[in-house]
């Protein structure tokens, strides 16, 4: 299920010019418990109904020790080899401490979405919201900012 107001968010920040790309993982698979045709199916659904340019997975489990796996930066760094993506002039939105820290390893600005995990990890995002709208909101205010070049805070 999409969280509300996800397709007119992601359209905003399309029209400001982003590349949305989306990296999660599912150690679902890796655990026997999802099958890798299910996660595919829908990926494949959720990157058609929100027009995202990429989805990229990792469907390894904490042992696996792999690069993709978040809190690593993996498969924000192929991505952005892939697509060309400047890592410093990008955004990495999420809802865990992984997503953050994956952001901040690869060089993003990181805004947690807040869900009230309640994750004791010490989480410096550059900012902090409750939902994926308000982060597109805020993103499109940054790059409107730095077009006119005032600095953001």
């Amino acid at each position: 299920m999409l969280t509300e107001n996800a397709v007119d968010a992601c359209a905003r920040l399309r029209g400001a010019g982003f590349l949305l790309v989306v990296v999660t993982n599912q150690p679902d698979v890796a655990r026997g418990s999802q099958r890798r045709e299910t996660v595919d199916a829908i990926n494949a659904e959720v990157r058609r109904r929100l027009v995202l340019d990429d989805v990229r997975v990792c469907f390894h489990d904490d042992s696996d020790r792999c690069a993709c796996r978040k809190p690593a930066p993996g498969m924000l760094l192929t991505a952005a080899a892939e697509w060309r993506i400047d890592l410093r002039e990008s955004f990495m939105v999420g809802d865990r401490w992984r997503d953050i820290e994956a952001g901040r390893r690869a060089g993003c600005r990181t805004i947690l979405v807040d869900r009230g995990y309640g994750e004791e990890v010490d989480l410096n995002p550059d900012h902090r919201t409750m939902s994926f709208e308000a982060a597109a909101s805020w993103i499109a205010t940054c790059g409107e900012r730095e077009v006119t070049g005032e600095r953001v805070e």
